[in-house]
This record gives structure tokens, sequence and C-alpha cells, in this order.
């Protein structure tokens, strides 16, 4: 079995991990709860060991490099990301349900990566520098924790159309208290903000050393500017002005629009330096 094949068993597991999640949500049952931990946790090995089998076929064919080049791997890397991040949430606030708004987006990701040309190719020059994996990996656990955030955000702004008709049901009563949420999708734009702030520096030095400029304003680089300023403000407003609950959670969901059309909708619509990514 290759790396390609054991990703697309990843594809499988991270769908079975969101089903079960949703379905733990539709129905409340609680012998789905275990089942759709155990799915991810699944998922997130053979995720795991996906990327570095392939890693290691590029050794074996002479290219050697850290599977993160191109769209295909940076989506299995996005999905790994978001499995990482949203177990960690899981475990630390002791909800399951938490799960419907987060392991669709691996799911999803996963889904895309297996549209993509799985090939192992030789590296562009560009990407022929020991920066190429600290400047991915800082960028998507930034992606991937926006995403998440995106999940809660969607998750808050229900419960906040819940309590104006005065009354949650038992759909919704099975989350978490609306600050709680609140101050989850907080904590986790902030820690977004970090990785991607690192991510954009990361790159400018990898630029000047590629390219001789730190920054050239490409539209990925301008657009990842713009989703960094959107970001920015948001926590701006939040420790000036005091903003939470509804203005943070619609925050989180356009920045994350921002974060998609930066990472995926620029390479096909927008030409520039990052086209090949």
């Amino acid at each position: 079995m290759d790396s390609s094949q054991l990703l697309g068993l990843t594809t499988f597991a991270y769908l079975l991990s969101a089903v079960a999640y949703i379905g733990l949500l539709v129905f409340r049952s609680a012998r789905l709860g275990p089942v759709a931990t155990g799915a991810t946790v699944i998922a997130l090995f053979i995720n795991t060991a996906g990327i570095g089998l392939r890693w290691l076929e590029s050794h074996r064919m002479g290219i050697g490099y850290a599977p993160l080049s191109n769209m295909y791997e940076s989506l299995v890397f996005f999905a790994w990301s978001i499995a990482v991040v949203y177990l960690w949430l899981e475990f630390a606030y002791r909800n399951r349900f938490l799960g419907a708004f987060a392991m669709p987006f691996a799911a999803i990701a996963m889904a895309l990566a297996e549209m993509k040309n799985p090939d192992i190719t030789p590296l562009v020059p560009a990407l022929q520098s020991n920066w190429l994996i600290a400047h991915v990996v800082t960028c998507f656990i930034g992606y991937a924790a926006f995403a998440v955030a995106c999940g809660f955000g969607v998750l808050y702004l229900l419960q906040h159309r819940a309590k104006e008709k005065r009354g949650q049901g038992a759909f919704l009563a099975q989350f978490p208290d609306m600050k709680i949420v609140d101050g989850i999708v907080h904590k986790i734009l902030v820690f977004g903000f970090l990785w991607l702030t690192a991510g954009i520096i990361t790159g400018a030095v990898w630029a000047n050393s590629a390219w001789g400029t730190y920054w050239s304003w490409d539209p990925k680089e301008t657009w990842s500017i713009i989703t960094w300023f959107i970001y920015a403000a948001a926590l701006h407003f939040r420790f000036t002005r005091g903003w939470g609950g509804t203005r943070i959670a619609w925050f989180s969901i356009i920045g994350f629009a921002s974060v998609m059309f930066t990472y995926y909708g620029v390479n096909y619509l927008l030409a520039g330096l990052h086209s090949y990514g």
C-alpha cells in the first residue's frame, strides 16, 4: 500500500468521523460518542502514517522533501491540523457534540485532496528551501484553528437565535453555555492569529531568499495580509471595546471565508508567484 492509498482511507475515516458526530448531535445517542471520537483518533493516526509514508517515498525516489509542497499535500496536512485542534478541544471541554461543527471541515479537506493529482514530483526551484516546513506548518495550523472557530461561530449564532426565541430546545441544550462557546471562539482565534502571524513572517523570509524581496504584493501575499487584518480587527475590538458574542462569531465566519479564498481561490482565480501551490 502506498501513501496515496493510505490517505484515501483517511478520507473515509474522516467522513465516518463527521457522520458519527452529526449523528450524535441529531439522534443524541450516547453510543455514538465513543464511535465518533474513536473514528477521529483512527483517522488522525492513518493521516499521520500517510504523511510519513509519503515523505519516505519521496526520499526513495531521490526527491526527499517534506510532503507540504502542493495543493494535494497541503489539503492532507490541513485535515490533519483540524483533527489535532479539534481533539484538543474535545478533551479540554469534554463535549463530543462540538465535533459536528468541526470535523466536517477535515472530511471536506480530504475530499478536495482526493480530487488532486497525488503523484510525487520534483520541487520547483522556489520550493527547494528549508523554510518550506516552517512556513506551511505555521500557516496551516492557523488555518485549522480558524476552520474550527468558524464552526463554533456558526454554533454561537444558532444559540443566539434560539435564545431570542426564548428556548434552545433539546438540540442546542447539548452544547456548552453561550458564554463558554464565545470564550472558545475567542481563544481559538488568538491561537490561530499567532500561528498565521508566524506563517506570514516565515513566508516573507522565504520570499526574500527565493525571490530577493520580502514582499512583492503577489495576490496570495495580498490576500494573506487582508486575512491577517480581519482577524487583527476582531481581536482588537475584543480587547479594546469588549466585543464578543455575535460580532466575533461573524468575524470568525468572514475571516474563514477570507482564509479559504487566500488558500484555495487565489490559486485558481488570480495568477501570481504562488500559482504552483
